[in-house]
């Protein structure tokens, strides 16, 4: 998924918007380094610290779900992105126990392309703007 959303944002806004690659696993961070991310690092270590300084953290809903995604967001990967004072644009994937009423079953490129022109283009042009 993180691949697929670095693309589309480079695609749109090329170099003019550096992104962080922080993945769960090495393979994660890999391709997201593939998609034209501008740097990246794996890990609980990385994820607590790099999520203080970001502007924006995009991801699945389950990155604030303790043990989520088999395990692989741990209880202080979770606390540290909900607590991070970052704006949070999280996706509606079901993978875990969790189900978001109201939220309508959408394939996942029609999401990126809803989480791009809904949530984080205001974003940015209200940032420019400033």
């Amino acid at each position: 998924m993180g691949s697929a959303v670095i693309k589309k944002i480079k695609d749109l806004y090329q170099e003019s918007i550096e992104i962080l690659a922080i993945g769960t696993n090495a393979i994660a961070t890999s391709q997201m380094l593939k998609a034209r991310a501008n740097r990246g690092a794996t890990g609980e270590n990385a994820i607590c610290v790099t999520v203080k300084t970001v502007d924006v953290i995009i991801g699945p809903l389950a990155i604030i779900i303790a043990d989520a995604m088999m395990g692989e967001v741990t209880s202080e990967m979770a606390r540290a992105i909900s607590a991070s004072p970052a704006k949070k644009i999280l996706i509606p994937l079901s993978q875990e126990n969790v189900e978001i009423a109201g939220a309508p079953h959408i394939p996942l490129p029609h999401l990126i392309d809803l989480l791009i022109e809904e949530n984080l283009k205001p974003y940015i042009d209200r940032t420019e703007a400033d």
